[in-house]
């Protein structure tokens, strides 16, 4: 096990560098020679006048953030003036994993700090655009009038501190503010995407037993009306807890036996704030839930609020006059990394429907429209955008865009490219990586460091992030597990239904006991930026040599022929090299020859090595994603090792809820 990174910042093992695109690390963006309109660099000169603290660049400020960890989660704390009832005893009682408790003695309310009166209440907090509805929009004060009403309504409904409040529901206004006013009682909330099937919201709001829902009718993907009253009715058999069913009125039918919207917002009265512990829950988010019951991690209040004050603030640089856009359902951890953005005094675009409808620049004109400042956009869609031709910069209006995020999957270093040449030096591309455990970034980019192809700029402030081998040694120009080796106050509070905190130590801390384990393969270089090749526990293991799958999808889906492709490892149980399997969906009329196969043999031979050329090559009709967008690679493996693919996966929790079904008619056809 290696030591403390903080004792030794110098020591770690560098390996050469192999199998890297040859555009990864190609410098895009620089940042300016005096970045003094940032927030970052705001905190940089608060610190140095508020604590005598001075820092010549980004690396030291993250290498003190990272190892100074009390006095830097405390600065976080009093510059973004963090409201509380009572002072915190101390920052950190002590630094272990699991089990760190932050802020102990401090009481607030994340709700207040959005809806307190922090910000203008003639401030635009949400525009809303819908595909089943018109344009919506409200101010701070109007949404603060609304979560008022709605905070009456469910206290009227019998909903009290501790209370479970469950959302099926749209990305939303009226999401929006039930969740604010749920959190302002010191309920807890939770939420599920309107596309789950009644089977994947019962495995995980059965686990919560929350006493109200409020959810739809139905709503509108694109074109095509989808009615939910069955799925609802069913949700409310399944669970008992349930005592009431709210219904926002979304879409042209109504459900039996609901409350009414208008009747929970109907009265109005003063909005209060419950003053609650630092790790009192705050809301609860789902693992994919793939194998088995999805994972309940509980979030508390303070750790969100000084992580997304932090993340938002000085990575994505938000504050009044911002507007972020990112397309997300409820079910995603970036819608509640997009209700944070409040935090901040920005506003945020609320969308809900098909975001690929009428076509790929849908959401560019909605960017256009709407007059984001930052855009969050998905590393498929950028490389669709790319592979399709498009210039948004040419055919929208975006002169207000000045960056431009990217999450959920390693982006292409082409990709990377491709958004640098459509849009110039004037808006930077933010590429990271975090998760649902810890509802935020992890490593990522921020104004004041450069851009590279195919790469993340650098760790997160606060995020102790490294790349572990098998043995536990830090190291750097390989691959490896992405690891943190001390606590941030945004790790889960725990597991629900989890009363020792086994499953809990088991998921993070199995193979590192006190560091935790994200489960993401990394490589870092020596300049501190770093490269996610896909989830290691999809890692495949050839003759004894790791490779990330997302190398093999870079290279793959720029074949104009491959429209998608996913690629497993079957090790041989005689030590053997097993066998390698890539899988591809095809464009339109096009069909896998011989030809098609050697190209695809060829481009993984020279572009990444000899022993990423795949054993088979099959055609499919579809990549097996989750909810969020994730390809499943881990369930398609173990339906070829002869699994059941219910044994595997909810297909509730599956995009498209048949896409297994041809992998296990093929591992059938191999038997």
């Amino acid at each position: 096990m290696s030591d403390d990174p903080g004792d030794d910042m110098t020591d770690e093992t560098t390996h050469d560098m192999t199998d890297v695109d040859p555009l990864e690390g190609t410098l895009l963006w620089s940042p300016p020679a005096d970045p003094t309109r940032c927030r970052l660099a705001e905190y940089l000169n608060w610190l140095e006048h508020d604590a005598g603290l001075r820092f010549t660049d980004y690396d030291s400020l993250w290498r003190w953030s990272i190892t100074d960890i009390e006095a830097f989660w405390a600065s976080i704390w009093r510059f973004f003036e963090i409201r509380s009832s009572s002072l915190y005893r101390a920052v950190l009682e002590e630094r272990v994993m699991p089990g760190a408790r932050w802020f102990s003695g401090a009481r607030l309310n994340y709700a207040e700090h959005i809806v307190g009166g922090t910000h203008p209440a003639d401030a635009v907090a949400v525009v809303a655009r819908s595909q089943t509805r018109g344009p919506v929009q409200l101010t701070f004060g109007e949404l603060t009038e609304q979560v008022a009403r709605a905070r009456a309504g469910l206290v009227r409904l019998g909903v009290r501190r501790g209370d479970r409040v469950a959302a099926y529901a749209p990305n939303i206004p009226e999401t929006l503010i039930a969740c604010l006013a749920c959190v302002s009682i010191g309920a807890i909330w939770s939420s599920c995407a309107t596309e789950f099937g009644e089977r994947s919201v019962i495995d995980r709001f059965g686990q919560v037993e929350p006493k109200v829902l409020i959810t739809v009718s139905g709503y509108t993907y694109g074109t095509r009306p989808i009615d939910r009253r069955r799925e609802v009715a069913t949700i409310r058999a399944a669970i008992a807890s349930i005592a009431h069913v709210v219904e926002i009125p979304y879409g042209p039918d109504r459900l039996d036996d609901a409350v009414p919207w208008s009747d929970l917002v109907a009265v109005h009265e003063p909005l209060e704030f419950e003053q609650v512990p630092f790790d009192h829950p705050l809301y609860i988010l789902f693992s994919s839930g793939t194998t088995g019951l999805p994972k309940a991690i509980i979030h508390g209040h303070g750790g969100i609020l000084l992580e997304h004050c932090k993340n938002h603030g000085l990575s994505w640089d938000l504050g009044p006059g911002d507007r972020l856009m990112w397309f997300t359902t409820t079910a995603w951890m970036m819608w509640n990394a997009l209700v944070s953005t409040l935090l901040l005094g920005a506003s945020i675009v609320m969308l809900d429907g098909n975001p690929m409808h009428p076509d790929l620049h849908e959401q560019w004109r909605l960017a256009e429209e709407t007059e984001a400042t930052v855009l969050g956009l998905s590393p498929a869609f950028i490389t669709a955008c790319r592979k399709a031709g498009i210039e948004p910069a040419r055919a929208h209006d975006l002169s207000r865009l000045r960056e431009i995020c990217s999450a959920g999957a390693p982006l292409p270093p082409e990709a990377a490219m491709w958004i640098f040449e459509q849009f110039g030096p004037d808006v930077m591309l933010n590429n990271g990586s975090g998760g649902t455990d810890v509802c935020s970034g992890i490593v990522q980019g921020n104004p004041m460091v450069p851009v590279w192809a195919g790469e993340i700029s650098a760790g997160c402030l606060g995020v102790s992030a490294f790349c572990f081998d098998e043995h536990g040694n830090r190291v750097v120009g390989e691959l490896g597990e992405l690891v943190i080796t001390e606590p941030m106050p945004s790790m889960p509070v725990g597991y629900w239904n989890d009363p020792d905190g086994e499953r809990y130590r088991s998921t993070y801390f199995d193979m590192f006991p006190g560091v935790w384990r994200q489960a993401d393969w990394i490589r870092y270089t020596e300049r501190g930026s770093c490269t996610i090749t896909g989830r290691s526990d999809a890692t495949l293991n050839r003759g004894g040599v790791r490779l990330g799958t997302g190398e093999f999808y870079r290279v793959v889906e720029e074949i104009e022929a491959v429209s998608d492709s996913v690629v497993v490892h079957l090790e041989d149980p005689e030590g053997g090299n097993g066998e390698l399997l890539l899988f591809v969906v095809l464009a339109p009329e096009v069909e896998l020859t011989d030809e098609l196969r050697a190209e695809i043999a060829g481009r993984l031979k020279t572009q990444l090595s000899p022993r990423h050329v795949p054993d088979v090559v099959a055609q499919m009709p579809a990549v097996p994603r989750n909810l969020t967008g994730k390809k499943l690679e881990l369930p398609i493996k173990k339906v070829l090792q002869g699994a059941t693919i219910e044994s595997v996966a909810s297909r509730g929790a599956l995009a498209d809820p048949a896409s297994l079904d041809a992998y296990a008619d093929y591992a059938a056809r191999r038997t």
